[in-house]
């Protein structure tokens, strides 16, 4: 240990708070079940099998033991976790202690044979595949007091966690205490080192706990190579070594263990403790990420949503990496999430879904979640008045953190009046900084500037932004930037590029893109008139429900261009452009009367 870098031997609060994280992490492994071994292993050849069943079959509490684990390793057989668990409840209920400890763990993880149709738990048929913490624990405490050292290590966590058993720390130091004295387990050792750097059953000994946990680390438990990792990361229980951690991270990530390649992944991305390695440390948040570690799937949320490698941010990657941590129930990616929600940003905009982010994070206790009801005046769920005025101001928080999002948001805030008085020209402001990242910003600063504001109007400055959105597959942008070059606003009338982005955007299903092609088919617009092509866009426009489309159908009906002439059908047309209010369609209906079929 370095001078200068002695570690607190008492104080344990921030590991206190983790306390039930910890925990979680030391419980009992989950026996394995797949796969198959060959026909010997573990100096078990067919022989021995045969000998092993005839006596386990006789009953012989032992073999039966041994029968179940050979099943449950594949040890000379093909693995079978009901098998193993049949012979571990033969032999419990014959009183063999340990047997009784591999099947607690069993019944703790739900796997089958355990019960019969009476619930007696050492039945010999197979029942469903449900947990009972309950009924593990009581397996467990009977092999502990038999002096089974895996049993009191397995005991000791589910006093410590309060599975099946009331919750009691000091009397789970006290069974750890006794695995390690009878075996020196090294999950005894990780267990009682956990319980020792948080406190719970006695004064908290960070020293002492590190020692524990460096023994089970070196025993090789991964569990325990990621926590001292993150002891020495953090200086707790022994001197602050980042590179230390970096390696114990890729020790504890090569064994599988899913939070050391998430933490792995994020010392490599930020060069802490390891030398900067973006790519690969990608590469250990994504193997963490799909084998399901939220924590992992969120990292990797953030990289993408704030850019990397010097790119722009990736909202479609963010969202996606976020839906995998919110689904897993954490907090911030779902406030994530459903901030991309609110704003359409990597996914389809939809309030619904951005309030029921909001509500799950909100209720499982993240205070900005619960904060974020200001962002619903977007979706009509809430009125202004039952925003709160801090609303506003945490989005200027996040806002000058470089939060793109919060940023949009922001501009929102200050265009509705949200929290703040409404300032068009402030919410132009926060769109223009949005606008570097977040292609709905890039949109609506595009419509200020291009006269929704006639204060900011910038017609050539608005149309590079919607040509901005448009690049990024924004439909919206497409066909407004296809008007601007359409009708020359901005720059150069250029019909023939806007005939390309209005067709793009018509097939999109964008229905006024539908009708803009229409018009420019139609002739008088720089381009060779094709009428039927237009006639083509008019109707999809009108039956989408355009007015003017339906106004000009109409006109094409009645004028043969559509191809032919059908009175009756220009007739419901323009009624139905007249009705929607399309003062040239009522004209049009008293000059073509004498013309209509009636």
């Amino acid at each position: 240990m370095t001078r200068g870098a002695v570690p607190d031997r008492r104080s344990g609060s921030r590991w206190r708070a983790a306390a039930g994280r910890l925990l979680a992490l030391i419980a009992p492994a989950r026996p394995d079940a797949g796969g198959r071994s060959t026909t010997k292993e573990a100096g078990r050849d067919i022989a021995e099998l045969h000998a092993l069943a005839r006596r386990a079959h006789s009953g012989d509490a032992t073999a039966q033991h041994a029968l179940g684990r050979a099943y449950l390793d594949g040890h000379g057989v093909v693995r079978s976790a009901s098998e193993a668990a049949r012979w571990f409840a033969q032999a419990a209920a014959s009183g063999h202690a340990p047997a009784k400890s591999m099947l607690a763990v069993m019944i703790l993880y739900g796997w089958p044979a355990t019960t019969t149709a009476s619930g007696d738990l050492f039945g010999d048929r197979a029942g469903a595949a449900k947990a009972d913490p309950a009924a593990a624990a009581r397996l467990a405490a009977e092999a502990a007091q038999a002096g089974v050292p895996e049993g009191q290590a397995l005991y000791a966590y589910l006093l410590a966690t309060g599975t099946g058993v009331d919750q009691d720390h000091a009397a789970a130091e006290a069974w750890y205490r006794k695995a390690l004295a009878a075996a020196d387990l090294p999950q005894a050792a990780l267990g009682l080192g956990v319980l020792r750097i948080s406190g719970n059953g006695g004064p908290a000994d960070l020293v002492e706990g590190a020692a524990l946990i460096g023994q089970a680390a070196s025993a090789g438990l991964a569990t325990a190579i990621y926590l001292l990792g993150m002891m020495h990361e953090g200086g707790t229980g022994v001197a602050q070594d980042l590179g230390a951690a970096a390696s114990l991270y890729r020790a504890a990530a090569e064994a599988g263990h899913r939070p050391a390649q998430a933490r792995l992944g994020l010392a490599l991305i930020e060069g802490r403790g390891a030398p900067a390695d973006p790519q690969d440390g990608e590469t250990w948040l994504r193997r963490a990420a799909v084998a399901g570690d939220a924590e992992a799937a969120a990292l990797l949320g953030d990289l993408y949503a704030h850019g990397r490698d010097g790119l722009p941010p990736n909202y479609l990657e963010a969202a996606s990496w976020y839906r995998r941590a919110a689904d897993g129930g954490h907090q911030l990616a779902q406030r994530a999430l459903g901030m991309l929600y609110l704003t359409g940003a990597g996914v389809p905009r939809d309030p619904d879904e951005a309030v029921r982010l909001f509500a799950a994070a909100a209720a499982a206790g993240d205070a900005s979640a619960k904060a974020d009801v200001g962002n619903l005046v977007l979706s009509g769920t809430r009125t202004e008045r039952d925003l709160p005025a801090t609303m506003a101001g945490w989005f200027r928080e996040a806002a000058s953190r470089g939060d793109l999002v919060a940023a949009y948001n922001l501009a929102v805030c200050h265009a509705h009046g949200v929290g703040v008085r409404p300032d068009p020209r402030e919410a132009g402001e926060w769109l223009k900084v949005a606008a570097t990242g977040v292609v709905n910003a890039q949109y609506w600063y595009a419509r200020m500037l291009s006269g929704d504001d006639p204060s900011m109007a910038d017609l050539p400055q608005a149309r590079a932004w919607f040509r901005r959105a448009s690049d990024e597959g924004y439909i919206e942008a497409t066909a407004a930037l296809a008007e601007m070059l359409g009708n020359g606003r901005g720059g150069p009338a250029d019909p023939e590029a806007a005939l390309k982005l209005y067709l793009h955007a018509a097939e999109a299903g964008h229905v006024g893109a539908m009708f803009g092609a229409g018009a420019l088919l139609a002739g008088g617009h720089g381009l060779p008139p094709d009428r039927q092509a237009a006639a083509v866009w008019f109707r999809r426009a009108a039956e989408a429900g355009h007015p003017e489309a339906q106004l000009m159908l109409g006109r094409f009906l009645l004028r043969g261009f559509a191809p032919a002439r059908v009175p009756d059908e220009a007739r419901g047309w323009l009624e139905r452009a007249a009705k929607a209010g399309v003062t040239d369609a009522i004209q049009e209906l008293e000059a073509a009367r004498p013309c209509l079929v009636v």
